[in-house]
C-alpha cells in the first residue's frame, strides 16, 4: 500500500473542497477512528480519520460506520471544541504524512476560539491530536505518549505540541532545479530516491524510475511532471491487485499492466481499498472473543466426533458377539471352566469353517456364553446412542462453522445478534447490562441492482430468518450459495431481469464462505419454495424447484450496489 507523503499531497488538494465547511457532527465509532460530518457547498461530507497501525488514512467516505451508544471521552471533547466550527484551512506539513486542519469555533460563553487538528498518518505511530491555537498546548489526542515512551516529544493534555521530527530530506515540491540536476547526474535506485526525498514510498520511487527508463536517469522535467500529478490532486486514482497484494495510487501506474481500475476521486479509491479490510478489523475488535469461542467449540466437537467414530467401530462388532454367544450355547459340552479358548464349527458359514472363540478361564461355559450376549445387548444400545451423538455433533459443527463464517463477514452491528442467538440456543450466556435493551427487529442490509431493483441480504441467522419468512413475499426471488454456508438474499421483485439475478447472486457469493473463490454456484427460487424444517436451527432451510447460476464474488460490484441505495 502507498499512503505516502505524495499521496497526502494529492489528498490535501482533494480536501480543499471542505474549507469554509461547517462541522455539523462528530462521531468516534471506535478507539482508532473519528468521523466529522461537514456541511460544505450545499452537501454533507463525511471526513474519516483513522490511526489504525495498518490502515491509517484521512479521506472522505461514503461508508456508514456503527457508533457506540455512549461517545468516548475524546469524541466528547471534540464535540465541545469543534462541533459547529468552520474549517479555515487544510494543509500538509513539509510533504510528509501530516495534515493540519485549522478550525474556528466558539467556547461555552460564545467567545471565538481556534483549534488545530493534526492528523499524523505514520503507521503504528499514527495519531489524531487537538491543539489550542493560542497556546499551542495539546487539548487531547486519540493516543497518549508520555515522556517515558518518547524522549523527543510528549503527547498528553497540557503539553506543548511538537511535530514529529523532520526528516533530513528534500521536499519534492520545493526542491530546486539545481539540486535535482546534481542528484540525477548518475543512475539512482528506488532506495536512494526514498532516502533523498520526503514522501516517496517504494511504489512511487519505482514508478518514477520506470517513467525515466529511456533516459536511464530522471531529468528535472520528468521529476517535476511526476510530482505535479500529485500536486494537482491526483490525475488518475488507480487500483489493482497482484494475487493477494493490493496496490493503489493517486496517479496511473505505468509500471503495472492491466487490469487496472480507475476511480473519479481519491476518496472513492480509498473506500474501495479499505471497504472490507477496515470493516473486518472493526469486527475483530468487537468479536475477537466470540471468534475464539466458536473455534474452541468447533475443535472440541471435532475431537468428540473422532472419539465417537472409535466407539462406533467398536460397537459395530456386536454381530460377532451375538455369533460367539450362540455358538458357545450350541457347544457347551465341548469345553469346561478354565479353558482359554474353544474352536467350534461355525454353523452360519456356508463352507462350515472352524472358528476360535476366546474364553474367560474363571467362567463356566454358560457364563462365557452369557457374557457375549451381554456385550451384544450393551453395544446394540450403544450403537444407537453413538449414531445419535454423531448426528448431533456433526450438526453442531456445521452450525458453529456457519456462525464463524458470519462473524468473519459481519458488521459490528451484527455481532450482538449472533451473541443473542447463541444465548437463545443455550450455548452461552450474555453479559448482564445495567440498561434494559428494547427488543429490536433484525435489519437485513439493503442494496439496489444496477437496474433499480431492491435487494436485501441477511448477515446472520436472525436476519436470514426474518428476511425470508417475515419480510419477503412469496413470489419474490430467494438466493443462496449451493451447498456452501452463506447469507439469504432476496430480490424484491416478482419478475427480476437477468442482470439483477446475476448481481444478487454475486452478493450471495460474496457474503458466503466462498468469498475468495471463483465460479461459485448460487441457487435461486421463489420464496414460497423455501421451507424451515420443524426444530431446525436458526438460518437453516430447505428449498425446491431451484435454478443455478455461476458467479465470481466482486467487491467493487458490492460497493456499487450498496452505493445505489
Amino acid at each position: 500500500m502507498a499512503y505516502d507523503g505524495l499521496f497526502t499531497i494529492a489528498m490535501t488538494k482533494e480536501l480543499q473542497q471542505l474549507v469554509t465547511g461547517r462541522i455539523a457532527k462528530v462521531h468516534q465509532p471506535n478507539a482508532q477512528e473519528v468521523i466529522f460530518t461537514i456541511r460544505a457547498n450545499g452537501a454533507n461530507k463525511k471526513l474519516l480519520f483513522s490511526i489504525h497501525p495498518t490502515y491509517a488514512r484521512v479521506h472522505m467516505t461514503e461508508q456508514t460506520i456503527e457508533n457506540p451508544p455512549e461517545p468516548p471521552m475524546f469524541c466528547s471533547l471534540l464535540r465541545k471544541h469543534v462541533e459547529g466550527g468552520f474549517i479555515e484551512t487544510i494543509e500538509q506539513l513539509d510533504a510528509d504524512r501530516i495534515l493540519k486542519l485549522t478550525i474556528s469555533s466558539k467556547n461555552e460563553i460564545g467567545d471565538p476560539i481556534t483549534r488545530y487538528i493534526y492528523a499524523e498518518i505514520m503507521g503504528r505511530h499514527s495519531n489524531l491530536i487537538m491543539v489550542d491555537a493560542e497556546t499551542e498546548k495539546i487539548v487531547d489526542s486519540l493516543k497518549h505518549l508520555p515522556p517515558a515512551m518518547n524522549s523527543y516529544r510528549t503527547v498528553l493534555p497540557g503539553s506543548i505540541y511538537i511535530a514529529p521530527p523532520k526528516q533530513d530530506k528534500w521536499n519534492p515540491v520545493t526542491v530546486t532545479d539545481e539540486q535535482l540536476a546534481e542528484f540525477f547526474t548518475e543512475i539512482r535506485d528506488a532506495k536512494e530516491i526514498m532516502q533523498q526525498f520526503v514522501g516517496f514510498s517504494p511504489l512511487h520511487a519505482n514508478e518514477l524510475l520506470f517513467r525515466a527508463q529511456e533516459q536511464q536517469v530522471p531529468t528535472v522535467s520528468i521529476f517535476r511532471d511526476f510530482v505535479n500529478e500529485f500536486v494537482i490532486g491526483g490525475t488518475k486514482p488507480t487500483y489493482l491487485e497482484q494475487g493477494r497484494k493490493v496496490i493503489f495510487s493517486p496517479i496511473d501506474l505505468h509500471s503495472f499492466e492491466e487490469p487496472k481500475t480507475y476511480y473519479n476521486t481519491l476518496s472513492e479509491l480509498l473506500d474501495r481499498v479499505f471497504f472490507a479490510r477496515a470493516e473486518r478489523d472493526r469486527v475483530k475488535q468487537q468479536a475477537g472473543d466470540l471468534e475464539n469461542w466458536l473455534q474452541a467449540e468447533i475443535n472440541k466437537l471435532k475431537l468428540k466426533l473422532k472419539k465417537l467414530d472409535q466407539d462406533l467401530k467398536r460397537a459395530q462388532n456386536l454381530d460377532q458377539y451375538q455369533l460367539f454367544g450362540e455358538l458357545l450355547m450350541a457347544n457347551l459340552y465341548q469345553f469346561e471352566k478354565g479353558a482359554k479358548s474353544v474352536t467350534v464349527e461355525n454353523y452360519y458359514s456356508e463352507t462350515g469353517d472352524k472358528i476360535t472363540i476366546p474364553l474367560s478361564e474363571r467362567k463356566t461355559p454358560i457364563e462365557n456364553a452369557q457374557s457375549y450376549y451381554a456385550k451384544y445387548n450393551k453395544f446394540k444400545h450403544a450403537l444407537v446412542k453413538v449414531e445419535e451423538q454423531i448426528q448431533i455433533a456433526t450438526a453442531d459443527i456445521e452450525y458453529f462453522e456457519l456462525l464463524a463464517q458470519q462473524v468473519q463477514q459481519a458488521s459490528p452491528a451484527d455481532i450482538e445478534e449472533i451473541r443473542e442467538e447463541l444465548a437463545e440456543q443455550g450455548y452461552m450466556r450474555l453479559k448482564k447490562s445495567k440498561r434494559r435493551k428494547k427488543p429490536v427487529k433484525p435489519t437485513p442490509e439493503k442494496y439496489v441492482s444496477s437496474t433499480g431493483v431492491p435487494i436485501s441480504i441477511g448477515k446472520n441467522n436472525k436476519q436470514n430468518d426474518y428476511l425470508t419468512f417475515k419480510i419477503a413475499r412469496k413470489w419474490e426471488t430467494w438466493l443462496h450459495t449451493k451447498d456452501i454456508p452463506g447469507s439469504h438474499v432476496v430480490i424484491h421483485s416478482d419478475d427480476p431481469d437477468e442482470q439483477t439475478i446475476l448481481e444478487a447472486a454475486t452478493l450471495a457469493a460474496y457474503f458466503s464462505k466462498a468469498r475468495e473463490s471463483s465460479s461459485v454456484p448460487v441457487d435461486y427460487t421463489e420464496v414460497k419454495q423455501v421451507k424451515k424444517p420443524s426444530g431446525a436451527k436458526p438460518g437453516f432451510v430447505i428449498y425446491f424447484e431451484q435454478k443455478t447460476v455461476f458467479v465470481t464474488p466482486d467487491e467493487a460490484l458490492v460497493m456499487q450496489l450498496q452505493a445505489n441505495t
